[in-house]
Parts: C-alpha cells; sequence; structure tokens
C-alpha cells in the first residue's frame, strides 16, 4: 500500500513520532529498464529532531526527500506525518539551487507562504520582520534578488520556510553551492533559528561535517539502492557553535567514523560500475 497521511497527535504520540516510514521503496521506469533508487527504508523520527541524511552520490537521499514532500509517489511501503495544526502547511522544502521568486522582493517571497494561507497582514509583517531580522536580511527587504549574493538567496529561502512555519522542514543540500565561509556563517544562523522553533528537520548533505554539526541523528544510506546502513546519534550538547564544536577531539573521532561507512560504500559502488563495464 503506497501512503502519505496526516494521522493524530494522540495516535503517534505513543511512539514518539513525528515522521513513521515504513518498507518505503521507490523505483524508476526509464526507457533502459527500471532501477530501484530507494529499497525497503524504515524510520522513525522523534518531533523536534534535527535528522540528517548522508550518502554516496545516486543513493536516493533526495528521492526520499521528494517523496516526503509529495513530490514523487512511492512505488511501496508508507509514510505517517504527525500533523498537530491543520492550518499550517504539512512541509516546507529548500532546495539545493535557488527556488526564490525572482520577480518578487525579499520581503515578499519570505511572506509569499502566509500570503498563500491568507494570514492577517499584521501577523504577517510581525512574523516575517522576525526572520528577516534573524537572518540579517532586514535592510534588505526591497531588495530583489539579482542584487543578491548566493548565500543571501539563501537566506531569503530560510526566514521563508521558517516564516510559513511548516510541520516539517525539508532541506535538500541548501549550502552545498556556497564558499565555506558563507556555508559556516548559514550554519550558525540555522541552528540559532531552529533553537527557537525546534522544528523537525530532515536535511540532505554530501558533507559529513555539516551532518555532525547540524544534526540529532544521522542515517547513512547505501550505495544504490539506497537503504539504510547506519543510523548514528550525535551526542553534542546544544546550543552549539559552528566553530568551538569541531574543535572537540570527539568531533573529529565521530566525523572519521562517519566517513570510514561512506568510504564502504564508495568503493563498492566503484567495483559495481567496474564489473558493469567488464561485462559490456
Amino acid at each position: 500500500m503506497n501512503k502519505i497521511a496526516s494521522s493524530s497527535a494522540s495516535r503517534v504520540a505513543a511512539v514518539d513520532a513525528k515522521i513513521r516510514i515504513r518498507n518505503l521503496t521507490k523505483q524508476f521506469h526509464t526507457k533502459n529498464g527500471s532501477f530501484t533508487a530507494v529499497d525497503n527504508i524504515s524510520l522513525d523520527i522523534a518531533p523536534g529532531t534535527f535528522f540528517m541524511i548522508v550518502g554516496p552520490s545516486g543513493c536516493g537521499k533526495t528521492t526520499l526527500l521528494r517523496i516526503m514532500a509529495n513530490l514523487e509517489t512511492p512505488s511501496s511501503g508508507t509514510i505517517e506525518i504527525t500533523q498537530t495544526d491543520h492550518t499550517k502547511p504539512s512541509n516546507s522544502m529548500i532546495f539545493q539551487g535557488e527556488s526564490i521568486f525572482p520577480w518578487m522582493t525579499v520581503w515578499d517571497n519570505a511572506a509569499y507562504g502566509l500570503h498563500m494561507r491568507k494570514v492577517p497582514d499584521a501577523q504577517i509583517k510581525e512574523i516575517v520582520g522576525h526572520y528577516l531580522d534573524r537572518t540579517g536580511l532586514t535592510h534588505f527587504a526591497r531588495a530583489y534578488p539579482h542584487q543578491l549574493s548566493g548565500g543571501m538567496k539563501q537566506r531569503v529561502s530560510i526566514a521563508r520556510a521558517f516564516a510559513n512555519d511548516p510541520e516539517i522542514l525539508l532541506m535538500d543540500e541548501p549550502f552545498s553551492a556556497l564558499d565555506e565561509q558563507n556555508k559556516t556563517l548559514l550554519q550558525e544562523e540555522l541552528l540559532r533559528i531552529w533553537d527557537e522553533t525546534k522544528k523537525t528537520v530532515l536535511f540532505i548533505t554530501h558533507s559529513v561535517d555539516e551532518a555532525v554539526t547540524l544534526g540529532d541523528r544521522i542515517m547513512i544510506m547505501t550505495a544504490q539502492p539506497g537503504r539504510t546502513k547506519a543510523m548514528i546519534d550525535v551526542p553534542f550538547t546544544r546550543p552549539r557553535s559552528v566553530l568551538e564544536l569541531r574543535h572537540q577531539p570527539e568531533y573529529g573521532e565521530l566525523v572519521y567514523r562517519i566517513w570510514g561507512y561512506l568510504r564502504e560504500e564508495v568503493q563498492a559502488a566503484k567495483a559495481r560500475d567496474e564489473a558493469k563495464q567488464v561485462q559490456r
């Protein structure tokens, strides 16, 4: 059975899960045949968890997130999401590339979801003003995207997502195109805003450092087809400072451990590709 459903708070609270995924599989059919992108994934994500997903390229990370956002339909399996307030959207997604509207100002981009929900103007002013302030964009409220740097555009995406107050925040490598300085600054901003809201976040990244810096739990996926290889609990307390955290020996040890899992999968994928080449 394929299902992406909202369940009552009382039903899911019993198992302490905001998101329940059971036996989720996604297959794609192309002119060259079929392939499995995500294979039989099951997991529970507790409310308020900053959940990170890492894995080799092509392992189905983005496919999994797109299913969560109702942009893809699973081939089999179920997803159940606890929605505690049906006046709010179930999710908002921040994409890897630029996704703000180029014809709208920073303010109008940040307010877009609230306007679509017909939130009163006075409330929109308060909410958008707060998140533009939190993302350092107050002085750019009337600017257009072509007047902003790449890092500032991603700040607008973050402000818009949090302003819309979704039940779940989905983030698909939102900082991957940024230089290290901007990436670190935005990670700090994201942690500060998240500390205020404690939203449930699903965040995809190729960066092990980013996964350990931001996350509460990290799911490591296998090379295609994407399965759960390991689940890691991040032991560091909050609130966190990105730079201070990276000075801790335990931080380096955890990064090294996760890289070990990923190295195994990258090597396995390379061996399979070489075997296919020999067969041809």
